[in-house]
């Protein structure tokens, strides 16, 4: 062979391997599934956010270490929002094309933003226990999904509670209810829920906005003082529950008589409150804190004990931990759903991903395979109801930890459901919408 041919071999040779190289990157770039994750661990709402970011990290860390999804990996990329609704969408649009399989806000007024263009970019938005109210419907909301419960839900069973204390609905007539809400699209959510109620069983309902974040509050508690409400409902976040707490102790308002929404009853709200919180309750979405799930115990184990972990290894398993974990858990069980229809051990697209969050199947088995047993109850969703479960129970603080009260709640679907309808009917009338047909809904 002359000196060319060798040349020309020898070049035909490092082309063969480079394409090969490439082939190889391609194909491990192609066994890996993209989480985006909106997170805010600056600004107001850090000692709330960042908890939960903790748990939802962990989590997908855990699948990694146990393999993936079916062999697939995943990948993430965190983007620091403050909880603004301008820096999510601007997170949003940054991350959307790097192939994200889903996104969830962690922000009801993100998730208001992200509605309009999820559709478009046929990208799901998970938003478990927050978001729109009415998106449950999935007739309409086709790429909303708010699993395990809304603010509807929230707010039908704190006043179920609180009804069953009475002694039955119509003990409630006459009675006052207020809601100190953060002057937000969230704090807003809950409202129409509570007056339909109200009409029902006549009790009044008092509606006290706070400004964000809710540092000052001295106003709204002097006019609780003066109506002597005999319950109030805190739909806070951050920094306005802990506040809400020390001015409810400073103007006599007794604890026992006020109830939380899910976010605003776990050990951030209360830790600098002590014993001032002793016998505040707050709802719950399934699950409270859960330091001995078996899910918990693996974090430990194959994280923290191997120094893995994110964030301080004392909080795995505390409240927004928890909810951060079981928000990445329904993430991952939404992409390995869309596997079982699409193909094992691959990587599946947005609307494949939204196919399996819309046929979510978590039974009893499923949950206690996944560590999560006597941490939440079943899950299953479908084209028409993208919520999948409308259960919750109420935990109260006794100045040191959470404790549950009770038996588990299911909403009332007969008030919740004609509701959810006619509110979906009307932001599709607004944006010029039609209702999912039967065929859509089985593609």
């Amino acid at each position: 062979m002359t000196t060319r041919l060798k040349s020309l071999a020898l070049m035909a040779a490092v082309a063969a391997a480079g394409l090969a190289t490439v082939a190889t990157d391609a194909l491990a770039q192609a066994k890996e599934q993209f989480f985006p994750v909106l997170v805010y661990r600056t600004g107001a709402y850090a000692p709330n956010g960042t908890p939960w970011a903790n748990g939802y990290v962990d989590y997908l860390k855990l699948v990694n270490a146990k393999g993936g999804m079916n062999g697939v990996k995943i990948t993430y990329e965190e983007c620091e929002t403050g909880y603004a609704t301008d820096r999510s969408v601007e997170c949003y649009e940054r991350l959307k094309g790097k192939g994200a399989t889903l996104f969830q806000p962690l922000s009801t007024g993100a998730t208001f933003a992200l509605t309009e263009k999820a559709p478009g970019d046929k990208i799901p938005l998970i938003t478990a226990g927050y978001g729109r109210s009415e998106s449950q419907d999935g007739g309409i909301f086709k790429w909303n999904f708010p699993l395990l419960g809304t603010y509807w839900v929230a707010a039908d069973v704190l006043l179920q509670h609180v009804a069953k204390k009475e002694g039955g609905w119509d003990k409630m007539k006459g009675k006052k209810v207020a809601l100190v809400y953060h002057d937000s699209p969230y704090g807003k959510e809950p409202i129409p829920l509570l007056q339909e109620r109200s009409k029902l069983h006549g009790f009044e309902l008092q509606l006290l906005p706070v400004t964000a974040p809710g540092v000052e509050q001295k106003a709204t508690w002097l006019q609780v003082r003066q109506s002597r409400p005999d319950y109030v409902f805190l739909w806070g976040w951050g920094v306005m529950n802990s506040t809400a707490l020390k001015e409810a102790q400073a103007t006599g308002y007794p604890r026992e008589k006020m109830y939380g929404v899910w976010w605003a009853g776990a050990e951030p709200d209360v830790k600098d409150v002590g014993d001032g919180a002793k016998g505040y309750s707050a709802v719950t979405i399934q699950h409270g804190a859960e330091p001995q799930a078996k899910v918990v115990q693996d974090i430990l184990k194959e994280l923290h004990g191997k120094n893995n972990g994110t964030g301080p290894k004392d909080e795995v398993g505390q409240v927004l931990y928890m909810r951060g974990l079981l928000s990445a858990m329904l993430g991952v069980e939404g992409v390995k759903r869309a596997q079982e229809r699409f193909g094992k051990g691959k990587v599946m697209n947005g609307e494949q991903v939204r196919w399996g969050l819309e046929n979510l199947a978590l039974d009893q088995k499923k949950l206690d395979a996944l560590g999560l047993a006597g941490v939440m109850r079943p899950v299953s969703t479908s084209c028409a109801d993208h919520m999948g479960s409308s259960w919750a129970r109420v935990h109260t603080w006794d100045g040191k930890k959470w404790n549950f009260v009770g038996d588990w709640y299911q909403a009332d679907e007969q008030i919740i459901k004609p509701m959810v309808k006619a509110t979906a009917e009307k932001y599709a009338a607004e944006k010029k919408l039609t209702r999912r047909t039967p065929q859509d809904c089985q593609s």
